[in-house]
């Protein structure tokens, strides 16, 4: 053998270690760019040298030229379906007919996840495949080996040896659900047709006339059978761990299990597990291990006797859309939810569903009056996932998202490019009530001590507060009547909240919980303006100038001051006492104003604060060097930014120096 050959083969052996330990063990043993770079390397040698090439190469999973159709293949044993249970009843009749088929007491099962794919049969001859087919009507199916052949967990050459010479697998092709997802994503920013479900993307995938196309799809594979001339494994567990080590991908999740009361517990261990598998599953299936025992109980008409899928509830149903109506969550974010006629899906009686949001009403093309799918998912909230246009009746009006909230009769604002309307009635809100409060006794807010989550929620829930202004007004006797609140509590609550009455600018305009308003830009507001009715007044082009404030910023401050609701709480905290202090406000030219500064390595002191003192003067804090930038504040271990602005011949300053000048200008 020459060189050229071994080491044509040598890369054979070593890819196909890595799709078995990826696929069948689950154990990555490569990086995916070591992976790419054999298989490139297998790949230039084959297209310099084609005399090299063997069907079963992992370089010939890319697909071949297209099909004028697919063959029929009739099955040497035939692909037969199950018998299907729906309650725990039926599952112990079944365990009762298999003892006394068998005329025993106990019985061991193989249980396993049942897979929302497409069934496949794969022959292999030699320890090669030669063909794949689809179950079709049982009996004949299509031949579908080119596009099989593209699937990497499916094995092109059996490893190891004790295979038969000649044997069928039987298993599941099915499409992951991040896969699926990640097609989907790609499918909407080239602005093309979208994928429906997991289930019929692996069948549409699977019947491509043009295996190219199956090759991008993101497929994969789980055997759960086999047939053989030559015996297999007697258990049908251990014949699948045999499947296992000849390099078949077989489900973790596979278990033995005796009696019914074995199989209902794996039922109900699967129902729960089953968001969490990454893979849709319609259900279980218990197989009768023993193979002899399987051939002493037969088949009855196209099913085994010996065998059955419990399927879970459907999570997939029709039904009509009656209204649309929207809720306002507690960010002030307004959803729409879609009104149902009662449908039974995924074990619950469904009346609403989420809609997300008017770009994925506009997208599925949702109204009020279609006939839609609901998906309920375990524990996630029902959604709708398509609309039957063809069951549409007549011209039906399209969904418009509201200009006022429903809660509380706000102004609604969406900010450009975004799919989200908000409600800018923050301090007012029923439905943002709660946090808002929670935020505004918040350490770097107000620093109300004592009063924290739980003690907010007594207090909302038993309607002492519906604002932040009520905080103000509760008396002792009010707070020791809370759970886990006595005199000495309220009494300290009370101070903290007498003492909260005069906070910093800054610190109120934080607490008031501005969208998008954190600690800096606070700050910078309460130094720009100085006092809160210049705040009040101020219009976007006048917020637009203070530093940090941009046009998003600006338009939500000045939203927020536009609300009469929210103007009104602030009269009701003056009248309960809070006197915010007013601050100096900026004036004249700052000595950094107009200069670019970037942090890099590590400070003695913390970044924000190193920050924040810079903005104090005027500077304007960026995150990269560029040729704009006038100074870079290099800490110990400092990095790439130290180097790129070195070589832009940026001004780099130490903290010795940074020290040496905040205290020049009083900022220390």
């Amino acid at each position: 053998m020459s060189t050229l050959q071994e080491r044509v083969q040598g890369l054979r052996a070593e890819i196909e270690r890595h799709n078995y330990a990826y696929y069948v063990l689950d154990q990555p043993s490569v990086p995916d760019a070591e992976y790419d770079r054999l298989l490139r390397e297998l790949e230039g040698l084959e297209n310099e040298h084609p005399e090299l090439r063997s069907p079963d190469s992992p370089t010939q999973r890319v697909g071949a030229e297209p099909l004028d159709g697919f063959d029929e293949v009739r099955h040497r044993t035939p692909m037969l379906s199950l018998a299907n249970a729906f309650s725990k009843d039926e599952v112990e009749a079944f365990h009762q007919r298999v003892l006394k088929g068998l005329e025993t007491d106990h019985v061991d099962y193989v249980a396993e996840p049942k897979l929302d794919g497409v069934a496949i049969s794969l022959r292999f001859e030699d320890g090669r495949l030669v063909q794949a087919a689809t179950r079709g009507d049982g009996t004949t199916g299509e031949d579908v080996t080119s596009n099989v052949r593209t699937i990497r967990a499916i094995p092109l050459k059996l490893r190891r040896s004790g295979w038969p010479q000649s044997l069928e697998v039987r298993g599941e092709i099915y499409m992951p659900l991040n896969g699926f997802h990640a097609w989907n994503a790609r499918a909407r920013k080239q602005g093309v047709k979208e994928l429906v479900n997991p289930r019929n993307a692996a069948a549409g995938s699977l019947r491509q006339l043009d295996s190219r196309i199956t090759a991008q799809r993101p497929l994969a594979f789980y055997c759960y059978g086999a047939e053989a001339g030559d015996p297999l494994a007697e258990s049908h567990y251990e014949r699948l761990m045999q499947l296992r080590d000849w390099g078949f991908p077989v489900n973790p999740e596979v278990r033995r299990v005796r009696n019914a009361s074995g199989c209902l517990d794996y039922y109900r261990a699967m129902e729960k597990k089953r968001e969490s598998l990454g893979y849709d599953i319609d259900g279980v299936v218990f197989k009768v291990e023993m193979r002899e025992q399987q051939q002493t109980l037969g088949f009855v008409s196209r099913a085994p006797r010996w065998a059955l899928a419990q399927k879970f509830p459907a999570q997939e149903e029709i039904t009509r859309l009656r209204a649309i109506y929207v809720r306002v969550g507690r960010t002030g974010a307004l959803t729409p939810v879609a009104r149902l006629e009662p449908v039974f899906v995924g074990g619950v009686t469904v009346t609403n569903a989420t809609l997300h949001n008017i770009d994925e009403i506009r997208r599925k093309d949702v109204r009020i009056g279609d006939w839609v799918i609901v998906r309920r998912a375990g524990d996630v909230i029902p959604e709708v996932v398509r609309v039957i246009a063809e069951r549409r009746e007549g011209e039906l009006e399209e969904f418009r998202m509201p200009s006022h909230c429903p809660d509380c009769g706000s102004m609604v604002e969406r900010e450009e490019g975004e799919a989200v309307f908000r409600c800018t009635g923050g301090l007012v809100c029923p439905a943002q009530r709660v946090r808002s409060i929670k935020h505004f006794a918040s350490r770097k807010a107000m620093d109300i001590e004592g009063l924290g989550d739980k003690l907010v929620d007594q207090l909302a829930d038993t309607g002492l507060i519906h604002t932040v202004a009520d905080l103000y007004t509760l008396d002792k006797d009010q707070v020791a009547g809370l759970e886990r609140m006595g005199e000495k509590s309220a009494e300290n609550l009370l101070r903290e909240l007498e003492r909260s009455k005069s906070p910093e600018l800054g610190r109120f305009l934080y607490a008031l919980g501005i969208r998008e308003v954190g600690e800096v830009t606070a700050e910078s507001l309460a130094r720009h303006f100085g006092a809160l009715d210049k705040v009040i007044e101020a219009s976007v082009e006048a917020l637009e100038d203070v530093m940090d404030v941009g046009p998003v910023v600006a338009g939500h401050v000045h939203a927020f001051f536009r609300e009469d609701h929210n103007l009104e709480v602030l009269r009701a905290l003056e009248d309960a006492g809070v006197r915010w202090q007013h601050v100096e406000p900026d004036t004249g030219a700052q000595p950094l104003a107009g200069q670019t500064w970037v942090l890099t390595g590590t400070l003695s002191m913390p970044r924000a604060r190193a920050k924040s003192l810079l903005e104090s003067l005027g500077a304007r804090v960026t995150g990269s060097v560029s040729a704009k930038t006038d100074v870079l504040l290099a800490g110990e271990a400092a990095g790439s930014k130290l180097r790129k602005a070195e070589s832009l011949g940026v001004r780099i300053m130490d903290e010795d120096g940074f020290s040496d000048l905040m205290e020049s200008h009083g900022a220390v």
